[in-house]
This record gives structure tokens, sequence and C-alpha cells, in this order.
């Protein structure tokens, strides 16, 4: 691929992606590149994103610029549909966690093992090492190309409900809750008792809202994007998961870059990956004493009596992820299952 054939497919599919890709000022740019991610554009992932590209484009004096799209750029099939543009070179760069990314490559589930990471910071330090790499691999073999540090951060993942807080698995008995597409969050839930319900995320509002579900599962900083403290009343501490947002290139236009470009993006992808961490860990520290004040109720919960329902699941995706990815996750976290 040519630096001219970037610049003409993105030309030829400016309809799709909006006009601001080809609406610049000044000389063109001779990459000129879309990056998707699926936050809202009031979050700390849109914010350092952006700030990421106008330093790449400063530091390579114009030659690269990007369109940063929140929330997909509206398209109707979510995050599905913007990792197949991805992996087609429709799209260029995006963000995604790991449960979506394992609907293609399924050792990317392993970021999300239910109760495998005691802390956002624990699980940072293990995608970024061994782990991270090996997932990388496999998703090369995918046309994915994984930065060696990706991983912006969501937070750990709490229950937010309408209708009832949860304490214990009984409590999920019968309850319709949101989640994002990927297997092991419906086996997850459906461990506990719940009836998973999948939506893209700018989809969660309408679906509570509707009572399609009852309870969605995020961080906190979600229910602040999204304006979820508006529905829900119920926030239970379950820190059942991690959750990040890889950020990713097509392949091949990534390994077409020439090397001076590829630097220049990889240094500040490391950059801001590590500054949106201390962004997003900051807010969502902040938000539980917000929430607290706007009316909605915190309980802690002893994940003792969901752990036990997990066996099954644990040895379930133990084979799915096979020998290798369940050994280097174990290295870092300890026993599972």
């Amino acid at each position: 691929m040519t630096r001219n054939w970037t610049r003409r497919s993105l030309l030829a599919g400016a309809a799709a992606l909006g006009p601001a890709l080809i609406v610049r000022q000044g000389r063109a740019a001779e990459y000129d590149f879309a990056q998707y991610h699926n936050q809202a554009a009031s979050g700390t992932l849109h914010k350092n994103l952006t700030a990421m590209w106008a330093a790449i484009s400063a530091e390579t004096n114009g030659r690269v610029q990007a369109t940063v799209y929140a929330e997909n750029n509206k398209l109707p099939g979510g995050d599905p549909d913007a990792l197949k543009k991805l992996i087609s070179g429709e799209i260029q760069f995006f963000t995604l966690m790991g449960g979506i990314i394992g609907t293609v490559v399924p050792v990317a589930e392993a970021q999300q093992l239910p109760f495998a990471f005691k802390s956002a910071a624990e699980a940072h330090t293990v995608i970024d090492g061994a782990l991270g790499r090996y997932i990388g691999e496999e998703m090369a073999a995918k046309g994915m190309y994984l930065f060696p540090i990706a991983g912006f951060d969501n937070g750990m993942r709490q229950v937010a409900a309408v209708t009832r807080p949860v304490a214990q698995p009984s409590d999920f008995a019968g309850m319709k809750i949101r989640v994002p597409p990927g297997q092991m969050m419906i086996d997850t839930f459906s461990a506990f008792g719940a009836q998973p319900v999948t939506t893209s995320a700018n989809q969660i509002y309408d679906a509570l809202k509707s009572g399609k579900v009852e309870a969605q599962e995020n961080p906190l900083a979600i229910l602040e994007g999204f304006k979820l403290y508006e529905l829900v009343k119920y926030v239970s501490l379950t820190n059942h998961m991690w959750s990040g947002f890889n950020e990713m290139a097509h392949l091949a236009t990534w390994k077409a870059l020439p090397d001076d470009i590829k630097a220049t993006i990889e240094r500040n992808v490391t950059k801001y990956v590590r500054l949106q961490r201390q962004d997003q860990a900051a807010l969502n520290a902040s938000l539980r004493d917000d929430f607290a004040r706007r009316g909605l109720l915190f309980n802690e919960v002893d994940q003792t009596a969901f752990r036990a329902r997990l066996p099954s699941v644990y040895a379930t995706w133990k084979e799915k992820l096979g020998a290798k990815c369940w050994s280097l996750l174990e290295a870092e976290v300890g026993k599972l299952g």
C-alpha cells in the first residue's frame, strides 16, 4: 500500500466517515486517518485520543492527520461493525475492549476474566507484559496491529440497577442486565442467574429507559459519560471485571507506514495511554461521592458467593483460551478457578 493509495481510499470513503475527514486547513496531509472509539465525546478517552493525534500531527509537521470519532461515528451496528471496518481497512485506528475483540480473536477475552484482577493498576501491568504481547500476536493473524502499550483504561466494572441493589447472586435472579457483546460476559452473568442482553454502548440509556433492561454493568465513568445516573438508583460495587480500550491499527496500513511515522505514532500512543489511565482513575474515584450527592445508593459487595458460581465458567474459558494464554495470566495474578 502506498501513501497515495491511503489518501485515495480515504477520500473514496469520505461519505461514510463524515466531511471532517477531508476538510482541512492548510496543505493536505500525506496520511489521513480515521480513529474510532465507542465512548462519549465528553470522556477521558476522547480527550486523550484527540490530544494524541494533535501531538502526532505536530511532530510530523502535518504529514499525519486523524479525525477522532466518538461513539463510533454513530454506526448502527456499534462496535462489531467498527471492528469489521478496521479489519477491512475502511477505518485505520480503533479502540475496543478485549471481550468484543474476542469475537474474532478469542484470547483477547482474557482481559476480562471475572475476578482475575484486583484493580485497574494490576490489569495494566498484565496487559502491558507477556500476556498483552501474546494477544497482539494472535490479533496480527486476523489483520490487526495491537500497540505494545495499548490499553486505555475504562476501569473496574460495577453493577448499576434501576430496581434493586445486588449483594448476593440470588439478587440477580431474573434480572435483565445489559452487557457488551462477548461470550465471556454472557457466561459470567448467566452463572450469576441474570439474563444478559447485549447492546452497543450508546444504546444503554434507551435500553434502561424503555425497560428492555433493568441494570447495566460498567465503571462509574460510564454512568457519567452516557448520563445513566439519570435512570439508575442502585450501584453495587462488585468489581467483577476490569475493562479497557485496546488501541489497534489496520495491520496492512500500519506495515506500509515509514519507520519514522510508526515510531512517532507508537511513542505517542504509549504516552497518552498512560495519561488517560491517570485521568480515568481520578474520574472513577471522584464519582462515587458525586453520585451519592445526586441520590444514588451504593453498597459494597463481598465477592465470595459470586466466585463460588464460576468454576464451570473458568473451566470453559481455560479450554477456549488455551494453555499458553491461561498460564500467562495465572503467572501474573495467581491461580484461577
